[in-house]
């Protein structure tokens, strides 16, 4: 049983699912910095100022400056910002992803190597030419 899982390990599909979740997870960091601290500041701009990861509505009583204070407080939130920030961070990862396997895939058939053409078969007045033949045996 420890044999077959050392063969199961060591087959080339699991090692490359292995690379590639930390891969992704260190891309994720990558593209949460991107961003917070570069795509966020140029919608703020746009939005005269708005941060969206500072937005929320509180579901109980009292009065917070900010949502790190209600939720220090212990106070119900209602994080929609934080919701639209999650929905930005995926739509650009999911572009990133998109360019990258399609730059992957132009890359692959730039280098599969052409197939061999097909070989030629016979022409329209060659088949009847055998027919014709046929036909007077």
């Amino acid at each position: 049983m420890l044999k077959e899982f050392k063969d199961f390990i060591a087959k080339g599909n699991v090692m490359d699912m292995a690379v590639g979740i930390i891969i992704g997870a260190a891309f994720t960091a990558i593209v949460g910095s991107l961003v917070s601290d570069l795509i966020n500041p140029i919608i703020s701009l746009f939005m005269g100022g708005v941060d969206f990861s500072g937005m929320y509505a509180l579901l109980g009583e009292g009065e917070y400056a900010s949502m790190a204070e209600a939720e220090e407080a212990g106070a119900a939130v209602f994080a929609y910002g934080r919701f639209i920030m999650a929905i930005i961070n995926f739509l650009i990862i999911a572009f990133v992803v998109f360019m990258l396997v399609k730059s992957v895939n132009s890359m692959k058939k730039k280098e599969a190597p052409a197939a061999p053409p097909a070989p030629k078969g016979p022409t329209q007045e060659e088949l009847l030419m055998e027919i014709r033949d046929a036909l007077k045996k």
